[in-house]
């Protein structure tokens, strides 16, 4: 499979840089992809083909973030008009607006979507009751120095992890309501991820891909590539990890060696975000080019809108174009 070619879909729609995108779980009518962008119109994708299903209409500014609930009927996001959002992720309906005193940077939805979890630029993280759409948040977080970048639930909804540009990534716990741990790195954390599994935490910085134990917060290994990555993804299985930054190409490495595996161009600008799907048969790049491109992760495999192409069905000496998703 090697010998073939990479060939990206492009999904286009939006008019400014992609920062954020996240895939629902594997659903009965298959998995999603929500992208937000500063162009403040969140979008809704099926997620293996990467086809336009609608945009959630509502905010006032730039969409920082933006996730599903697992089984994909809601949507929330998080934007420069100082709000976070919950939508009827099949309607598109506006369900309800969260007041914030600054940029909402982080929306992440606990397991059983009954909670809402928010990171602004006021340096708080909080959790709302869903239940409860009128209600202050029930659980507030203080402690960071500066603005929050990313706030996810972990260990069952039992603890809240967050990373800062502060250079710091920390751990609370939510029925103290107190920080349990802080890890320092270097340089401000440029994205975090929960692996599919729950035991592994993903965080980048500089250079760096940096693996976290999820259960003891000590770091098992960390590899650097030759750019500055601002996002990274493990696959399922944990065997590759893939990473996107700042010379415009997509990585692939070995989660085990951190040998570079592949390597490939189609941004058109730096790569903001990276994701597996949930089955690890893909993985999705947002760009400062305002598009999202999904790229297979065994190349040449029918999956999707991909078709096997053997090597002797190949029209020798051209260029296999890339397939277009249109929204």
């Amino acid at each position: 499979m090697s010998a073939l070619r990479q060939t990206p879909l492009t999904c286009s729609g939006h008019t400014r840089p992609v920062v954020y995108l996240a895939f629902s779980d594997i659903t009965p009518f298959g998995y999603f992809l929500i992208s937000a962008c500063k162009d403040g119109k969140p979008m809704l994708r099926q997620g293996d083909t990467g086809d336009w299903i609608g945009t959630f209409e509502g905010h006032k500014g730039a969409v920082w973030s933006a996730t599903l609930n697992k089984e994909a009927t809601r949507a929330a996001t998080g934007a420069a008009d100082f709000t976070a959002k919950i939508w009827d992720a099949e309607s598109g309906e506006d369900l309800h607006t969260f007041s914030h005193k600054h940029i909402v940077k982080s929306v992440d939805f606990s397991m059983d979507s009954s909670s809402l979890l928010t990171g602004s630029n006021e340096k708080l993280i909080r959790i709302f009751d869903v239940g409860k759409p009128d209600a202050d948040a029930k659980v507030t977080f203080t402690g960071h120095g500066s603005h929050i970048k990313t706030a996810l639930f972990t260990h069952c909804d039992k603890q809240v992890v967050s990373a800062s540009d502060d250079k710091t990534v920390r751990v609370w716990d939510i029925n103290s309501g107190t920080e349990i741990r802080k890890l320092e790195f270097p340089s401000i954390p440029s994205s975090l991820e929960i692996a599919k599994d729950g035991s592994t935490l993903v965080i980048t910085y500089g250079n760096y891909t940096s693996f976290w134990d999820a259960i003891s917060y000590e770091k098992k290994k960390e590899f650097e590539a030759p750019t500055q990555i601002n996002s990274a993804s493990l696959h399922p299985n944990k065997k590759v990890f893939v990473s996107g930054g700042e010379d415009f190409k997509m990585y692939k490495f070995d989660y085990e060696t951190g040998e570079e595996l592949e390597s490939f161009k189609g941004h058109f600008g730096p790569v903001h975000c990276v994701r597996f799907s949930p089955d690890g048969e893909l993985y999705a790049s947002g760009s400062e080019d305002g598009t999202l491109r999904l790229w297979q992760t065994t190349i040449g495999k029918t999956y999707g809108l991909w078709k096997c192409v053997m090597p002797d069905e190949a029209i020798p000496n051209s260029d296999t174009p890339a397939v277009k998703s249109e929204a």
